[in-house]
Parts: structure tokens; C-alpha cells; sequence
């Protein structure tokens, strides 16, 4: 009984750090992207909305995480986005369309 309840306790506190090394990263990412189309991300909107098992390409299954965050054009506006980390790596990305400031 004790070994389930350590191996539960185990498990969580390294979901727990891996999650936060994961939000991390899709931060990071989605810095590089918002700066590819001169956008700022508004980093405090970065959030995980899905969790889900995915396979990478070499067949091995990984959690399969969706960020959702804002960037802005020009700080008035704001344009939802989101991002997916299968892994470490990113899978894909979506920014809508918007009208750039003249």
C-alpha cells in the first residue's frame, strides 16, 4: 500500500516539473513565433488547454500538449493563437490573419 501511495506521489511531483519545464518551452516558442510577424507575446496568457497521447515519428508514444495564448500587433488588439509540444518538440502552430499598423 505504501509503494502505491510513493509511486502515485512520484509520478505527480514529475508531472508536475515536466509540465512547468513544457510551459517554459512554449513560451520560448511562442516568442519566436509572435517575432517572426513582428507580434508581442503576451506571455502571462500562455496556458495548456489540452493534454492528450500522441506519436512522434518514430512511433513512441508522448504526451501531445496544447497551448493556447494572445499576441499583439500593436498593444491595443489581441489575436488568439495556439501551439502544440508533442514531446519537447513543436508540432504545430496556428496565428490568425491580421492587418499589419501602417
Amino acid at each position: 500500500m505504501e509503494l502505491a501511495l510513493l509511486a502515485i506521489l512520484i509520478f505527480i511531483t514529475w508531472f508536475w516539473l515536466d509540465s512547468l519545464a513544457k510551459r517554459e518551452r512554449a513560451i520560448l516558442l511562442g516568442q519566436e513565433l509572435a517575432g517572426r510577424f513582428n507580434l508581442q507575446l503576451l506571455d502571462e496568457t500562455v496556458a495548456c488547454s489540452r493534454i492528450w497521447m500522441g506519436r512522434n515519428r518514430k512511433g513512441h508514444a508522448q504526451l501531445l500538449r496544447t497551448y493556447e495564448f494572445d499576441v499583439s500587433a500593436n498593444g491595443a488588439d489581441r489575436l488568439h493563437c495556439q501551439l502544440m509540444l508533442l514531446g519537447n518538440q513543436l508540432g504545430s502552430w496556428h496565428i490568425p490573419p491580421y492587418l499589419q499598423p501602417v
